[in-house]
Order: C-alpha cells, then sequence, then structure tokens
C-alpha cells in the first residue's frame, strides 16, 4: 500500500508547490502591471500573465466571493497560500505515516 501512496502522496505536495508559485508569480505580474513597470502589450507578458489568471481565477474567485470588500486590498491570494500551506502540512503528515 505504501509503495503507492508514498509517490503519490510526493506527486501532490510537487503540485501544491507548483501552484503556490503560479500564484505568487500572477500576484507580482499584476502589481508590475498595475505600476506601469510591464506593459501586457508584450506578448510573452500577457501570455504569462493570462495562464496565472486562468490558473489561480477557479480557487481565488469564490475566495474574493466570500471575503469582506477591504477597498483596494485584494487578501484572497493570502488566503490561499495560507490554504494550501494547510493542506500541505496534512498531506507531508500523510506521507510521513506511509513511508
Amino acid at each position: 500500500m505504501s509503495v503507492i501512496f508514498g509517490p503519490l502522496l510526493q506527486v501532490i505536495l510537487i503540485a501544491i508547490e507548483l501552484y503556490m508559485w503560479i500564484v505568487i508569480i500572477g500576484v507580482v505580474m499584476s502589481w508590475l502591471v498595475a505600476f506601469n513597470v510591464i506593459n501586457t502589450s508584450n506578448r510573452f507578458v500577457y501570455m504569462v500573465g493570462d495562464f496565472c489568471h486562468r490558473a489561480t481565477e477557479p480557487l481565488l474567485g469564490p475566495i474574493r466571493r466570500a471575503l469582506p470588500n477591504l477597498g483596494g486590498m485584494d487578501l484572497s491570494p493570502m488566503v490561499l497560500i495560507l490554504g494550501m500551506i494547510f493542506i500541505r502540512g496534512v498531506v507531508a503528515n500523510l506521507y510521513l505515516r506511509f513511508v
């Protein structure tokens, strides 16, 4: 049983880490676009920003609707990252149990 669950839990941990980086890259890119440091008319910048938005919006959208309106501050990425850190800890404990 641990022959299957050990590697599966490792893949889940890696996927969580990658998704956390996608969320962070999306947040940083949105700041850089807002302050006119980078321009979305650049094809590469647009493609990276569009990918990050499409990848993160299914989870960030419901979090945004659940959080109170704080004006210009969007705390949904921080809530999502904290949730992923919690899930990563749970999966890491499961991994240690199976190894």
